[in-house]
């Protein structure tokens, strides 16, 4: 009997172990500020990069743009723990004269979390 409980309590605690493992995101920067761009540009483009800190593989499920002027890409293999991946985000500026700030959701298997990353800045009209 107390080998039966030993066992169990041993599968148990393996069990926890197993599932308490999951990846955790480090982006080096949530905002990106590409300052005054002239329309002509047509698109500008940034990348933001992370590291998974976590101890399982992280996996980036979909990423969302807050509108259609802003086109996101991303790693769509499983970023391994201590590996690096990125996400560009491309503004198109053509016929946007003025200020913007879009926002980009990104959904991954990093439980309860949503992450939130921003591009701005001004679009100076054609002359």
């Amino acid at each position: 009997m107390k080998k039966v409980c030993l066992l169990v309590t041993c599968l148990f605690l393996c069990g926890g172990i197993v599932f308490a493992q999951k990846p955790k995101v480090e982006f080096k920067k949530m905002e990106h500020n590409f300052g005054t761009i002239k329309e002509e540009a047509g698109a500008v483009t940034t990348q933001f990069e992370f590291t998974n800190k976590g101890d399982a593989p992280l996996v980036i499920h979909r990423v969302s743009s807050s509108c259609g002027c802003t086109t996101p890409s991303y790693s769509k293999e499983p970023i391994l723990p201590g590996k690096s991946g990125s996400i560009s985000a491309r503004y198109t500026t053509m016929n946007r004269p003025g200020a913007f700030s879009k926002s980009i959701r990104v959904y991954s298997n990093v439980p309860d979390t949503v992450y939130v990353l921003t591009i701005k800045g001004k679009v100076t009209p054609r002359e």
